[in-house]
């Protein structure tokens, strides 16, 4: 089964028995232990590549095993439905991007966000082959292609273009949904916010990345430093009951993260599940992980309280947020201690 990330970024394809298709196969508000004395969990994600790595690294390479856990990876279709299957008790966790995390705590969900596995997020905003935008201050009267208004790609744009001081009213949005990608190699748009690797293969067609949120060094210059990404959520009544649990997750996850900062990316691409990039380019798997793994993934998995509330503000900016808003109501930061 082929599984396509709702901002147009890589699919990727995954094992169909490892696929959520609903609520009814899942048992319920379980956690329990397993017979040789690992704790069983389940983990929810959305199933965007780049996401995923941390989490497979982890359980690939005995991390979550050395501290005592058992835990499922499930794929879900996006971070929302990941969302929603904690809250419906399907599952233990569910890691997704703090934008997701924050409109459900907005909306009600009782969820508490304890560790971060992804400091940047996944987008770059690109020109089409033809295109003679060189910046964002050309973008006024233009059309420019998102997922889809909310999303994450379509705040951090409008969060860009008053950054640079323009207008986001003088901008025109164009709802592509996955296939972003396509209409900008065929001109349909000038400029789209894209993932990876659509920004490899339309530079490859001949366009240009006019601003790489993935690139740490960039995001320092558009956002300020760093911009809180993917992390872990627990529902908030059984932080107490699992904050052992919780803390060795974290430590598994520190352990990957660093694992990627040492590695190559060839042995970071041949410990992901092959059934991940079946069908896709291995090679340019590999030259994507070589370029963003030391940018994209912090080596703490700590909350980073600045870079959360970039995320924050740039909700605010597109009218998501109330300007009152303070992310601090969904963000544990004494799970990991002091020292993190």
């Amino acid at each position: 089964m082929r599984l396509i990330d709702h901002h147009g970024g890589m699919d990727c394809c995954v094992d169909r028995r490892r696929v959520v298709q609903g609520l009814s196969g899942l048992a319920l508000g379980g956690l329990g232990w397993a017979q040789r004395g690992r704790r069983r969990l389940r983990l929810a994600f959305c199933s965007q590549l780049l996401c995923i790595i941390p989490y497979e690294v982890a359980l690939r390479r005995g991390y979550f095993a050395e501290e005592g856990l058992e835990v499922e990876l499930v794929y879900a279709r996006g971070g929302s439905q990941a969302l929603q299957f904690l809250v419906g008790r399907a599952v233990d966790y569910a890691a997704t991007s703090l934008d997701a995390a924050l409109q459900a705590y907005r909306q009600g969900a009782p969820i508490l966000r304890f560790c971060s596995t992804g400091r940047l997020p996944l987008f770059a905003l690109a020109a089409a082959p033809k295109s003679a935008v060189k910046g964002l201050k050309d973008l006024e009267g233009k059309t420019v292609g998102v997922s889809a208004l909310g999303n994450a790609d379509h705040v951090l744009l409008v969060y860009l273009l008053r950054k640079a001081g323009v207008d986001p009213k003088r901008v025109q949005y164009a709802t592509l949904g996955p296939n972003l990608y396509e209409a900008l190699r065929a001109g349909h748009v000038e400029v789209g916010m894209v993932q990876e690797p659509a920004l490899t293969l339309l530079k490859e067609a001949g366009g240009r990345e006019l601003v790489n949120l993935m690139d740490l060094r960039q995001a320092r210059t558009y956002l300020g430093g760093p911009y809180e990404f993917m992390g872990v959520a627990v529902r908030r009544e059984e932080r107490q009951g699992r904050l052992e649990e919780m803390r060795a997750l974290s430590r598994a996850l520190e352990k990957a993260l660093r694992f990627i900062h040492a590695a190559n990316a060839h042995l970071i691409a041949d410990t992901l599940p092959k059934a991940l990039i079946a069908g896709g380019d291995e090679e340019r798997l590999r030259a994507v992980i070589e370029r963003y793994r030391k940018d994209l993934y912090p080596t703490r998995v700590r909350i980073d309280l600045e870079a959360a509330r970039r995320v924050a503000e740039s909700q605010m900016e597109a009218g998501l947020l109330p300007p009152s808003f303070r992310v601090e109501g969904l963000l544990d930061l004494e799970v990991l201690g002091a020292s993190g």
